[in-house]
């Protein structure tokens, strides 16, 4: 008989179904689902690369294309990952700019989990000789203690190389 952990899926509706289909009202944190945190009284990063990430611009039409990186150190909840594919998937036929997509998506982050911290990294690829690289980040309100707990791990987590961070398309 196999073990079980203590994580908390009764409420998952995506994962473990097959269904793979985008939605079709583009993205949105309606798209995202979360489970419990286990660990809520410890203060460590949770980073998700999604190294596909397409869309359209909002003038042209043309496609953009690059590397979404999240990072956040989470509270009460953490993003489920295949939502968060699928919510990623939703901006492929979404037109909207570089800087917008990357504040979107922590706009979203910060509906559905609520995370002590979040910082997103937009890094698209060149279009027209020209490379876009759009950081967002935000801190939850907390009390000073927490507060200062949390960015202090958010410090130590940007100081430390992580080879999935580096930037996609160096700038030469």
């Amino acid at each position: 008989m196999a073990s079980r952990s203590q994580d908390q899926t009764q409420n998952l509706r995506v994962l473990g179904t097959g269904r793979l289909s985008p939605a079709k009202n583009g993205p949105g944190a309606y798209l995202l689902e979360s489970f419990g945190n286990c660990y809520p009284a410890r203060m460590y990063v949770i980073s998700i690369v999604f190294p596909e990430f397409t869309s359209l611009c909002p003038v042209t039409g043309q496609p953009d294309t690059g590397v979404i990186c999240v990072e956040y150190i989470p509270d009460a909840l953490c993003v489920e990952s295949k939502s968060f594919k699928l919510y990623m998937f939703a901006f492929r036929n979404h037109q909207s700019f570089m800087e917008t997509i990357t504040n979107t998506v922590l706009d979203d982050l910060r509906v559905a989990i609520a995370p002590r911290w979040c910082r997103v990294k937009g890094f698209f690829a060149p279009r027209g000789g020209t490379r876009i690289h759009v950081f967002a980040e935000d801190f939850k309100q907390m009390s000073m203690e927490q507060d200062a707990c949390v960015r202090e791990a958010a410090r130590a987590w940007k100081t430390e190389p992580c080879p999935h961070t580096v930037q996609p398309y160096a700038v030469v």
